[in-house]
């Protein structure tokens, strides 16, 4: 066997690392001139070996980095080690790489005017970097764009409402009407489309398996264009193969979702000529259907230096797109997600100034005869579910969506009581039963994870009450933590009537109580019962069962809170905030119930009624100093009560 040091006397360890290696490896002399170079040249750059010996290295630098590369070779000169000098190379092709070279000034180590060049191409890690500046760039562009599209419906709401409260004729106020629901509906848009990549991109979105007829689909989504396409003189077609005119088995849902996306998209570019949908059968395979659906349009067209990046995140085809069109720029990216996830392509062919052909391959099976005879029977509708068909206890801070899940429910027969926060949601589950509740996770004082909490640790049937969240944020980990926290499901909010029809009656199929429980005797009031000076928890104690537990998670709650209120009640007296001093003093008072602090609460509530109607203001920062002292002391017995 051949030793090491032998391989190393023979100089084979040479050919390997320097003329087999895949750094390219040049030795010039001080004025640049080619003196050898190993055989990486013709990997990297595609020079035969030894072609480029006699000719000089600047010769072949790009015109404009050379006179840079000049001035780092210069410094060089003077140095006995040079790192990381970048510049671009001229290939046998014609084109230029992008290399970065350390050099070895054999002057310092072997006084040989010369240095050797280990170059290596770095072409990939600049394009990387160049892709990434771009997608910040465009990213950034996007925020920006998408904090313009939202403050703009919301500014129009707000507009409008002030007009509608100053209205007087009913003509009027159907015109602000009208701006207000056309403002809420294009902030749903924006919303939708935003939870949307959210759910893609977080790997939760899930896609049905039911039976569906292209000639049923198609004609009712193009009714929802007819009014745009007449305003703005658009002649809108569909044409369906007579071979779909059959049963497909797939997700009709989001294959209507990407075609919305399509059509809005052809919509928005398009000010002259026609929009046209084109259904056709491509191809069976076995128990396969591959259909082709082709948007066509005649409008602005896409740039053909764009067509590689318009189905990007965060992408239009421009940024000034935005600007005039509006919109997210996420319509085309969850298009085209929607449509790998069910094995399929989307393309598009465009012409500046012709127009743009959007094209989507999907592959559906054919259902069984049992699915055939299923879809075939008559759907059912969304109705009222019978007299106070639930009793239904939501919990929600926001006025707005309290009334619109209100006015929801109502037209099912619901019988609906609200909260406002998760203290006063505990105290009204004590005073009456109800089948469900809809909990909003972001409240003050009390929020919906910990008011999910308490409930769990309360007796039953309390304990096991359906919870269902209500969650302005649907990303995988929101959603893990509401269902940690023990709620039974999530509803993500905006939400229409009929998404929170097939959670209630379909999905848990929550159906009304057999008994409803009458609500409880007035409560005695009780001096200093449990021994302590301030608070009495023998409510908390008849309401949870004695669940000690439960107790310290409300007196913990209670303690934490109640500093920040007084904190933010003090700060609204400095203030001169009168109304902010009213809502605070009115938030805080569900909870001094449930700790049995009723001269607290009749301090909170005169605190409250004298700031809202402005009454000898100039007794308020004598009263608030009194409760804070009060509440002071309360806080700290409670703690007591905790370390006991």
């Amino acid at each position: 066997m051949k030793s090491l040091e032998g391989y190393i006397r023979t100089g084979r360890f040479y050919e390997a690392v320097v003329e087999d290696g895949s750094d390219i490896i040049f030795i010039v002399d001080f004025d640049g001139n080619i003196l050898y170079h190993n055989r990486a040249v013709r990997v990297s750059l595609g020079y035969r070996p030894r072609t480029l010996i006699g000719k000089n290295f600047f010769d072949f630098i790009h015109p404009d980095t050379v006179d840079g590369v000049r001035a780092q070779f210069k410094r060089s000169l003077r140095r006995a080690y040079t790192q990381q000098v970048e510049f671009k190379f001229l290939c046998k092709d014609k084109t230029y790489r992008f290399l970065e070279f350390n050099a070895i000034n054999l002057k310092f180590k072997e006084n040989v005017p010369g240095l050797i060049l280990d170059c290596r191409d770095i072409t990939e890690r600049k394009r990387d970097a160049e892709e990434l500046v771009r997608l910040g760039k465009a990213k950034e562009q996007f925020l920006a764009n998408i904090s313009h599209e939202i403050r703009t419906p919301i500014n129009g709401i707000a507009g409008m409402a002030t007009l509608l409260s100053q209205s007087q004729t009913p003509d009027e106020q159907e015109m602000y009407l009208s701006a207000i629901r056309n403002s809420a509906e294009n902030l749903k848009v924006i919303i939708n489309d935003l939870l949307d990549l959210s759910a893609i991109q977080s790997g939760k979105l899930k896609f049905e398996k039911i039976p569906f007829n292209l000639n049923d689909l198609l004609p009712t989504l193009l009714n929802t264009f007819t009014y745009q396409a007449r305003e703005k003189k658009l002649e809108l077609t569909c044409t369906v193969d007579k071979e779909l005119n059959t049963l497909l088995l797939g997700d009709p849902v989001r294959l209507n979702q990407i075609l919305i996306n399509l059509i809005s998209n052809a919509m928005k570019f398009t000010h002259s000529g026609s929009i046209q949908v084109r259904c056709t059968r491509e191809k069976v395979q076995k128990n396969i259907t591959w259909i082709k659906v082709e948007v066509a349009d005649t409008g602005v067209g896409i740039p053909q230096e764009k067509l590689n990046t318009i189905f990007e995140s965060f992408s239009q085809a421009d940024a000034s797109v935005t600007r005039k069109y509006g919109g997210t720029g996420l319509g085309l990216t969850i298009a085209k997600q929607l449509v790998e996830l069910q094995n399929g392509s989307i393309s598009v062919e465009s012409t500046e100034n012709v127009g743009s052909t959007f094209t989507v391959r999907i592959p559906y099976e054919r259902p069984t005869g049992h699915m055939r005879r299923k879809a075939g029977a008559e759907e059912k509708k969304m109705a009222p579910v019978g007299p106070h068909a639930l009793d239904v206890l939501l919990v929600e801070d926001n006025d707005i969506n309290r009334l619109y899940a209100k006015s929801v429910l109502k037209n099912w027969n619901c019988r609906t009581e609200t909260a406002e926060n998760g203290l006063v949601a505990i105290e009204k589950l004590k005073a009456s039963s109800f089948d469900v509740i809809l909990m909003d996770v972001q409240m003050p004082v009390m929020d919906g994870y910990d008011t999910t909490k308490a409930i769990r640790m309360m007796p039953e049937p309390l304990k096991s009450i359906p919870i269902i969240a209500l969650t302005a944020n649907a990303t995988r980990g929101d959603v893990e933590r509401c269902l940690a926290a023990g709620m039974n499901d999530y509803l993500p909010k905006p939400f229409a009537p009929d998404d929170l029809y097939r959670k209630l009656f379909e999905e848990l199929k929550i159906t009304p109580s057999s008994e409803k429980k009458e609500k409880p005797a007035p409560r005695q009031q009780h001096k200093s019962g449990n021994g302590h000076k301030y608070s009495n928890l023998d409510y908390l104690k008849r309401m949870s069962g004695n669940n000690q537990e439960f107790i310290r998670e409300m007196i913990q709650t209670f303690v934490s809170s109640l500093p920040q209120t007084t904190e933010g009640m003090t700060a609204a007296v400095a203030k001169g905030d009168w109304d902010a001093l009213s809502r605070l003093a009115h938030q805080v008072k569900p909870s001094f119930t449930l700790m049995g602090l009723d001269q607290l609460r009749e301090k909170a509530a005169n605190i409250e009624e004298q700031s809202k109607t402005r009454r000898d203001l100039n007794t308020l920062p004598q009263k608030v100093e009194e409760f804070m002292t009060y509440c002071r002391n309360v806080v700290e017995e409670l703690r007591q009560v905790q370390v006991g």
